[in-house]
């Protein structure tokens, strides 16, 4: 029971979530603005409807209008969120790292360490 406590708690799980609730109450402002980017179009030439895409019988306009929901949702989690996160953790929390010798120098110091023997 420790371990489904320790599950819960580690904060990953609550992360997630709020992640999940954002993304959906996100996805539908997507949404609602791909509505109206589609609707300010369609009245600027006059239609009174942009999604009367039909090919082959076929009503394409719903796949359009998800195909540009995505599109702007994925651009702005991108340079709303993924671009600044990355540039605040490299600001804040720069990466330890540094670069190890190379398999060259490795080598190299085993032979002159062979070498001294």
């Amino acid at each position: 029971m420790s371990g489904f406590k320790a599950f819960l708690l580690r904060g990953n799980l609550v992360e997630l979530a709020v992640a999940f609730v954002i993304g959906v109450a996100f996805a539908s402002v997507v949404e609602s603005f791909t509505k109206l980017l589609t609707d300010t179009v369609g009245q600027l030439f006059g239609a009174e409807q942009v999604g009367a895409v039909v090919v082959g019988g076929v009503d394409l306009a719903p796949f359009l209008n998800a195909v540009i929901a995505f599109g702007l949702l994925a651009t702005v989690v991108y340079f709303g969120i993924v671009l600044p996160f990355t540039k605040a953790r490299e600001r804040f929390f720069p990466s330890k790292d540094e670069p190890g010798p190379t398999e060259v120098e490795l080598l190299t110091e085993i032979r002159d360490a062979l070498a001294k023997k």
